[in-house]
């Protein structure tokens, strides 16, 4: 009413100061000019029409599995009587949006907040949502409409630790020593002491104390072991054990391997020197790939870069025949046309016959790389010995210019996507951009991770698909990699260990993609067979296991408009006409008077 308060006035100033103390033919313009200078400030402050409706009772309950997490069933029956208290429509929200035709338990793998907010906003009402607080895009909370709200529940946890993160290689060289990274992290209650383990199928590969952890502490440890066996897929898991631990569903986190025989990268030196040995390592650091470098220190004489071990030509051409990356460093030429002996992503590492000059890398122009490169701190970077000639790309990758000249550039890495992914880098002297240290290794780390992992992502496999490498968890997308280049969809029999149902999948890879997407499957270990081979794929419990701080807590929520709303008056069409037809008649009524 304080609008309305205000409005009215600022209409009897307006026909106070035109018209004072009017005459009696004047009252009725006066009058006029007093509604219409109501209503034109009234509709400046947005003044209600009408008074404001109840707001709809609608309910939203969460039902994910973090109700359930490291607790008994308290909470979640006191999330059920809140409910009933508050009464009205009633639906359900985790995994999606559905209307509560039947009881449930609290069973969904994630608590995504955007079905509620879509469904509200379309409906115009304001919602209670009745939830333990832990909800996915809590910002959404804002565009609720008006009058909505949260009710948090807390709940009562036990003292819990779990395993959130794996991070190894999903191809282990066998007999190789494999290094993997486990984050574990303490629930709301803090976690006693324990042990973490990293195992390959039934086997210990490593194993580490694991100290008393308060609140939501978290912990990596670095973890190694050998990888032994013949070729096979296999199951790496992380594992801790803690007396005591309140929720063992989230204690393992599984990933789906291969043990092969051969290496997943090889690089080859036919002129082994210091860009060679820092290119090798950086191979290795970026990739995680089980990676063989085999050096050629004399004519016909091949040595193993870790610890110079003698090997024979022959497993040096099979192992680039087979690998899917390969880095041909100095001769790239030396078992014959290099497209020919390989069929992976392959970089072609061609320093220049001859010195002729030092070059500086002065740009990046757009390729695939660029949003790497185009950050290096071209004014400090050491010179470099550039090739005189390199073939025509698909893109340039590194643009260099003579030192001292103005227009003497040469293009130094170029690339082609298709058939496969190819590199050329016709350059000599990167090492020193590692050895200045600073701005300068940063820079050479960023050259070579950025092109080793376009490589990466672009090498192929025998099999038509294959599990991605980042961990699945149930409820997630689960995601594939392209295999073969050539299969634009492919299809998949699924069969989940421990039963004897075979399902079925096709999967559908984009253009230019290499990475699909097939709804959530259950949580267990499944085995995937394919054309060109079989793979494993471990479906790990949801993340709504893992322990969580709460996002959002009891409060009144939304900001967005609400049917519940009063009427806005300027949403009344009359009202502008009224305005108009008021001082068209105060005109005419002056006029009529003799007034002005």
């Amino acid at each position: 009413m304080i609008v309305w308060f205000l409005s009215f006035a600022a209409g009897l100033l307006a026909a106070s100061v035109h018209y004072g103390r009017p005459a009696p033919a004047a009252l009725l313009p006066a009058l006029l000019r007093l509604v219409a200078v109501t209503l034109v400030v009234a509709l400046a402050l947005d003044a209600p029409a009408g008074s404001a409706s109840a707001p709809a009772s609608k309910v939203a309950l969460d039902v994910s599995e973090s109700w359930v997490r490291a607790t008994d069933s308290t909470a979640w029956k006191a999330a059920l009587d809140s409910v009933r208290r508050i009464g009205g429509p009633l639906s359900y929200f985790g995994d999606s949006l559905r209307d509560a035709s039947v009881p449930v338990t609290p069973s969904d793998h994630a608590t995504r907040l955007r079905g509620v907010v879509d469904a509200a906003s379309a409906a115009g009402a304001p919602v209670a949502v009745v939830t333990d607080g832990e909800v996915e895009e809590p910002e959404l909370a804002a565009t609720l409409p008006r009058g909505s709200r949260f009710i948090v529940l807390p709940k009562r946890e036990r003292r819990d630790l779990a395993v959130t993160a794996l991070d190894a290689p999903r191809a282990l060289l066998s007999g190789d020593t494999i290094s993997a990274h486990v984050t574990v992290l303490a629930g709301n209650a803090g976690s006693g002491a324990g042990r973490v383990e990293l195992r390959l199928d039934d086997v210990m590969l490593d194993t580490a104390a694991v100290p008393t952890l308060n609140a939501f502490s978290e912990r990596v440890f670095a973890l190694k072991g050998r990888a032994m066996g013949g070729e096979r897929t296999a199951v790496l898991r992380a594992v801790v054990r803690v007396p005591g631990d309140g929720e063992p569903r989230n204690d393992t986190l599984a990933l789906g391997v291969d043990v092969t025989r051969a290496p997943a990268a090889v690089f080859v030196s036919s002129a082994p020197d210091y860009d060679a040995r820092e290119a090798i390592a950086a191979l290795r650091g970026v990739t995680s790939l089980p990676t063989r470098a085999f050096l050629r220190v004399a004519p016909g004489m091949w040595k193993t870069d870790a610890g110079l071990a003698s090997v024979d030509e022959r497993t040096v051409r099979e192992a680039v025949r087979d690998a899917p990356l390969v880095v041909l460093h100095g001769d790239t030429a030396l078992f014959g046309a290099p497209r020919s002996v390989t069929r992976g992503a392959l970089l072609l590492f061609a320093p220049p016959s001859t010195d002729d000059g030092e070059y500086l890398a002065i740009a990046a122009p757009a390729s695939p790389l660029a949003a790497t490169l185009g950050g290096l701190p071209f004014d400090s970077l050491p010179p470099v010995s550039v090739a005189q000639r390199i073939p025509r790309g698909e893109w340039e990758g590194l643009v260099t210019r003579r030192a001292g000249s103005t227009d003497d550039q040469r293009v130094a890495l170029v690339g082609w996507e298709t058939p496969r992914r190819v590199a050329v880098l016709g350059v000599s002297g990167l090492w020193r951009w590692r050895f200045r240290g600073g701005a300068r290794s940063d820079a050479y780390a960023a050259l070579f991770g950025s092109l080793y992992d376009w490589l990466a992502e672009g090498r192929t496999d025998r099999r038509a698909v294959v599990p991605d490498a980042q961990v699945t968890r149930a409820g997630a997308l689960v995601r594939w990699h392209r295999g073969s280049p050539a299969d634009s969809a492919a299809l998949l029999i699924v069969v989940k260990r421990g039963a004897t149902r075979r399902d079925t999948l096709l999967v559908h890879f984009d253009a230019g993609s290499l990475v699909a997407e097939t709804p959530p499957l259950a949580v267990g270990v499944y085995d995937v067979s394919t054309s060109g081979g079989s793979s494993v794929l471990v479906v790990n419990p949801s993340a709504e296991l893992l322990p969580r701080r709460p996002t959002v807590s009891s409060a009144a929520v939304g900001g967005a408009a609400s049917l519940s709303d009063a009427p806005s008056l300027r949403d009344k069409g009359w009202s502008y006409v009224l305005v108009v037809l008021l001082l068209c008649g105060e005109w005419l009524l002056r006029r009529r008077s003799g007034l002005r």
